[in-house]
């Protein structure tokens, strides 16, 4: 049976385009679902265009976030959801629904993560000097981007670089690394390390795509 999937997002949605070009309907993936936190997200028009059910899930036309996230939850929920992946979903979930759906959330970050959580990462990391940035693939937990790590990709900083030019950069690696998470997931090759929950498995018989150095 396929790995039912929900994308949520907030804006233009181009890492949702590069899951429903690289996994929806194809090896064991199925994306049944899309949310978005605003109505006007571009995101909502490029899930249209492949035939995915939409909704959209404002605070504000619901009171409040845990009302919203509990009739997020509903619909998730109703769609038959295995899988929930944050793809530009720019809102703090509450402990409810990260409790509600524990171990099936997925979220892509700007950023090597410990380093940089939170909001403008790749401006943090351009700030602080750093040589090396680059993106984290992890579960979401309730703490913010402080989940276990299923993967991760470098990319090296040079001196003198400009804010857009990284973030280019940064998401074509994103345009990669989550749809390469998914499929992982789908396959049965990520599991959680009995002996330590911060740290994440994958079994590298069933993982086709198995680059190196890009292991959480």
């Amino acid at each position: 049976m396929a790995l039912q999937v929900a994308v949520l997002i907030s804006g233009e949605g181009t890492n949702l385009q590069a899951i429903l070009d690289s996994v929806h309907g194809q090896g064991g993936v199925e994306v049944v679902g899309v949310a978005a936190s605003r109505a006007e997200a571009q995101g909502l028009r490029r899930a249209e265009a492949a035939r995915v059910e939409t909704a959209v899930f404002s605070a504000g036309d619901h009171g409040d976030r845990e009302r919203r996230d509990e009739a997020l939850g509903d619909w998730l929920e109703h769609c038959g959801v295995d899988l929930v992946v944050l793809a530009g979903w720019m809102e703090i979930l509450s402990p409810e629904f990260i409790h509600r759906f524990a171990g099936r959330v997925l979220n892509v970050h700007p950023s090597l993560l410990p380093s940089f959580p939170g909001i403008r990462a790749v401006e943090q990391a351009i700030e602080h000097g750093v040589r090396v940035t680059g993106v984290t693939v992890h579960f979401v937990d309730a703490e913010v981007d402080s989940g276990p790590i299923v993967l991760q990709q470098a990319l090296e900083l040079a001196y003198d670089r400009e804010v857009d030019e990284v973030e280019r950069e940064v998401h074509a690696i994103e345009h990669r690394l989550l749809p390469r998470a998914i499929r992982l997931i789908a396959a049965g090759a990520v599991s959680a390390d009995p002996g330590n929950p911060r740290r994440v498995r994958i079994d590298p018989s069933l993982d086709s795509e198995g680059a190196r150095g890009e292991n959480g």
